[in-house]
């Protein structure tokens, strides 16, 4: 009685093992069917011979074929961050190949969950900066070097909008439809300075920041993998964003530009 309580207990500590790599990959912008494969493999190589798993964007349930276990975790919210799903990754493949025992593991999915080495905000608002006054010469087609300062401005101004509103608020709606207003009050305010010439280059490069590019790859992605539900559910995440985004340059031209 006493071997089959541990027994018990070790597989419910795998089993949040398992929930705790697939939460982490699924807030920081993983693909479902790289979710499932790592849970797998962590499932699999801690002896669990045939684990049930099924993920959703906002929803993870692990069971047992052959026991009466069941264990569900939630996930509320999601972001985009590489590292935290390459280091699950990397500590799976870890101890498939029984380099870390299963103790371990879990000590380290726990390290990953807690802290996290990210890149500086400074550094975040370079990166925002650059790639808004590059892509604004890639997408518009036109070098204006006067205007690519002001869209790098007007990118970290918006970039700087989401990233402190979203410590707020968890609507991420709001987030964007007030992150693309800074951008076009920021481009508007620069052209009525004579900062910048054409107002459309500036915020075609201005929005590239907060564009959902990678939702809407990842959307794709699980649609062809066959996940349904998921693609579905972060492609309209996506168009969601997309609108949010226009809905908030839309009030510029609308309320501010007709009285310039």
């Amino acid at each position: 009685m006493e071997i089959q309580r541990q027994v018990g207990t070790y597989m419910e500590r795998v089993m949040d093992a398992c929930i705790l790599a697939g939460r982490l990959m699924i807030a920081n912008g993983s693909e479902m069917y790289r979710v499932e494969d790592t849970m797998r493999r962590i499932a699999q190589n801690a002896g669990i011979e045939h684990p049930v798993i099924f993920t959703t964007p906002t929803g993870i349930f692990v069971g047992l074929q052959d026991r009466p276990l069941t264990s569900l975790g939630t996930v509320d919210q999601r972001v985009l961050n590489i590292e935290k799903i390459s280091r699950v990754n990397n500590l799976s493949r870890l101890f498939a190949a029984q380099q870390i025992d299963f103790d371990q593991l879990y000590a380290a999915l726990r390290d990953v969950d807690r802290a996290t080495p990210t890149f500086p905000l400074w550094l975040q608002c370079v990166g925002a900066a650059v790639a808004s006054a590059l892509l604004m010469i890639i997408f518009s087609g036109q070098y204006d070097w006067l205007d690519m300062p002001l869209a790098a401005l007007a990118g970290t101004g918006g970039y700087l909008v989401a990233y402190y509103l979203g410590r707020f608020t968890r609507v991420y709606f709001i987030t964007q439809t007030v992150a693309a207003l800074a951008v076009g009050i920021i481009a508007y305010v620069g052209i009525l300075l004579g900062l910048g010439h054409s107002i459309d280059n500036i915020l075609i490069g201005g929005v590239m920041p907060l564009v959902p590019g990678v939702a809407l790859t990842t959307s794709i992605r699980d649609l062809l993998a066959g996940d349904l539900l998921s693609g579905i559910a972060r492609g309209v995440e996506a168009i969601l964003s997309a609108v949010a985004i226009g809905v908030g340059i839309a009030l510029i031209f609308r309320f501010l530009i007709p009285w310039a």
